[in-house]
């Protein structure tokens, strides 16, 4: 074969009339299909995702992909692409629930849009075309009320071209890099500079400080209800009398002192800035102990994780009892009777001591968090609250647990379909109001996956902070695209209301796709620092997934910038607006309390680019000094904008301003 024409071959089997290469049909079922990512199960060739025949609206499809949202789709195109063609639907055999939003994205430019589409509609046509196109995103989105039954087909799915055939994209590899500088030896405070606590509640508060150890500390205006503890700046006693009490905490060592605010606000509202720690599930799943437990909440005092603010350590599902399940095989140790006699809800034999292990992440100043449903069973099928709300409520706060995660799950199995807003409202209701009665703290995180428009009556039903979609971790390679929706519900966001798009899970993760061990997370190092960048500019709850056993220099640089934690913490509690610059470039802006704009300049796209910051998109107005907030450092001051070379799917984040004196 002559060697010019060999490569044409690959993917043309004639010649046109004019001797080009004729253009060959290249099906997406035919390509390799490990790369596609999605929200449940695995992408199938030629039948639905329950691996069944394909059928949209009763219409059957010989080939095509069954995959399931949220599903994303990347593949590199060679010169010679032409186009796309594929008819697309809800699988016949998705419940009654099903709804999805297919979308096909060229070079960062949104080509086809399907709009919502639901069981039974029939297939709409997809003509894209690909001329010059580079890359190519086939994406399913859900249609806004969860992932439930979002059975999407891509039938009939084909690609034509005249060269070498599509190919599924890779991520261009990089090492890891360092941006956090390491902490010196002079004490520096960190955490929240306000704090809402309920009075005549246990109070417990360790103070974040970093520097040389040992370290003493001391409060100034301490109430009397309160004890500081010098040597470990751990804050124990009982919440004083309803008002504001302004504190100041000092940290001194051998190198020196350091001292700053601290606003106590006695009151009805807690979580006055966004929670920040850990939690098991993206790590662990079902093999979570409490001796894991306890590893993780010194492994938090141990790496600095505590100094810079991480105070909950909360175990997530799978530490109730399940029945036996040839479907889900719990171990012997998970599986027993729910309740005992008398409808106490029993743990299983991994956590023998529920109050013990409170108990023991208390005493090294942290928090302890917990997770049910409200349905009968949980998401993994253990034992959930229902129609015992009230005795788990007493039991939650009777074992010291500072934080519950209620998550939806089987509760869906309970309520009509489709669910009215008030039943959706209902459960989480009930449980807000038992919490206020328990006569301590406890932080409500609100688990139903965005339903009903949940940012909007989250706080109305006790709820400190709640999920506004489906699992993060079905697509961490969308974490730009989750984060500009979350911005969306911005303005219902205030101190005490947080919208929570799901966990960092960065470092060493199990794949949600079959619960699988911990490995690490396939995102870059620049994906990882913009992950932690895009939750801070939110004001997102905080909560690392990882393994912590595991956790390396890299990912702890990561996660424990205190000047990124401080964009986070701010007590304006705001989320940052987005002012698009193009298809793939955009600003997140967020104003601080002290007068001063954090910005992230924001790159999804797949090759750098230079972004550029005008103070006037920003509000502001003159010459403005610039802050690179990772690296802590000054860059000077900038007359009309700031600009940046920005990487492939980067943020740079920086604070505009000068910050005004208190």
């Amino acid at each position: 074969m002559n060697r010019i024409f060999a490569p044409l071959f690959s993917c043309a089997l004639g010649f046109a009339t004019a001797g080009l290469p004729a253009a060959e049909t290249i099906w997406l079922d035919a390509l390799d299909l490990t790369a596609m990512r999605q929200g449940w199960g695995r992408p199938q060739v030629n039948r639905s995702v329950t691996e069944r025949p394909l059928t949209i609206a009763g219409q059957p499809y010989a080939r095509g992909v069954g995959t399931h949202a949220t599903s994303t789709y990347r593949l590199r195109l060679n010169r010679g692409s032409e186009n796309f063609t594929a008819n697309v639907g809800v699988d016949d055999a998705a419940g009654g629930s099903g709804s999805v939003v297919f979308q096909v994205i060229a070079d960062g430019k949104r080509v086809f849009n399907s709009g919502t589409m639901k069981r039974g509609q029939a297939a709409k046509p997809v003509n894209v075309d690909l001329r010059g196109v580079k890359t190519l995103q086939l994406l399913v989105t859900d249609g806004g009320d969860g992932l439930n039954h979002d059975h999407a087909n891509w039938a009939n799915a084909q690609f034509s071209c005249s060269g070498a055939r599509p190919a599924p994209h890779v991520i261009p590899s990089e090492a890891p890099y360092l941006l956090t500088p390491q902490p010196g030896p002079v004490p520096r405070l960190n955490g929240p500079v306000v704090y809402g606590a309920r009075p005549g509640h246990p109070f417990l508060h360790r103070i974040p400080a970093q520097g040389t150890r040992p370290m003493t500390f001391a409060v100034r205006n301490l109430p009397a209800t309160l004890k500081l503890d010098p040597l470990t700046g751990i804050i124990t006693g009982t919440t004083p009398p309803r008002g504001e009490y302004a504190l100041t905490f000092t940290a001194r060592n051998s190198a020196g002192q350091a001292s700053r605010a601290f606003k106590l606000v006695s009151g009805d509202t807690l979580s006055l800035t966004p929670q920040l720690g850990w939690n098991h599930w993206y790590a662990h799943y079902n093999r979570i102990t409490a001796a894991m437990m306890r590893e993780a909440a010194d492994i938090m005092i141990r790496t600095g994780m505590a100094d810079v603010g991480y105070d909950y350590v909360n175990i997530d599902d799978c530490w109730m009892n399940a029945e036996a399940d040839a479907r889900r095989k719990p171990d012997a140790q998970r599986i027993g009777p729910f309740r005992d006699a008398h409808g106490r809800l029993l743990s299983n034999a991994h956590f023998p001591d529920m109050k013990g292990l409170a108990d023991y992440i208390h005493a090294r100043g942290l928090k302890a968090g917990l997770y049910t449903s409200p349905g009968p069973k949980t998401c993994a099928g253990f034992a959930g609250t229902y129609q015992h709300e009230a005795q788990d409520a007493r039991l939650f706060a009777e074992w010291g647990f500072d934080f519950l995660k209620y998550d939806w799950c089987s509760y869906g199995g309970v309520v009509p379909k489709p669910t009215p807003l008030e039943e959706m409202q209902r459960p989480y209701r009930l449980m807000g109001d038992l919490l206020r009665q328990q006569p301590r703290d406890m932080v409500f995180n609100l688990c139903q996956y965005g339903m009903g428009d949940v940012w909007k009556w989250g706080a109305e039903v006790g709820g400190h902070s709640w999920r506004t979609a489906g699992d993060l971790g079905f697509e961490l390679d969308r974490i730009f695209e989750v984060a500009l929706k979350n911005c969306e519900h911005r303005d219902w966001q205030k101190p005490g209301a947080w919208n929570d798009p799901d966990y960092i899970q960065i470092g060493y993760i199990g794949q949600a796709r079959g619960e699988g061990l911990p490995e690490p997370c396939g995102l870059t190092p620049t994906e990882q620092y913009s992950f932690m960048s895009l939750w801070a500019l939110m004001a997102s709850p905080l909560f690392f997934s990882g393994d912590l056993s595991r956790i390396d220099e890299f990912t702890l640089n990561v996660l424990c910038n205190p000047e990124v934690i401080a964009v986070n913490q701010d007590p304006l509690g705001q989320c940052a607006r987005v002012v698009r610059l193009g298809e793939e470039a955009f600003l997140l802006i967020k104003d601080l309390a002290d007068g001063t704009k954090a910005i992230g300049l924001c790159n999804s796209g797949e090759t750098s680019l230079s972004v550029s910051a005008k103070w006037s998109e920003a509000g502001l107005g003159g010459t403005q000094a610039v802050r690179d907030v990772w690296q802590h450092r000054d860059l000077g001051k900038f007359a009309t904008e700031f600009k940046a070379e920005v990487r492939r799917r980067g943020v740079v984040l920086v604070k505009v301003g000068t910050p005004r004196r208190t």
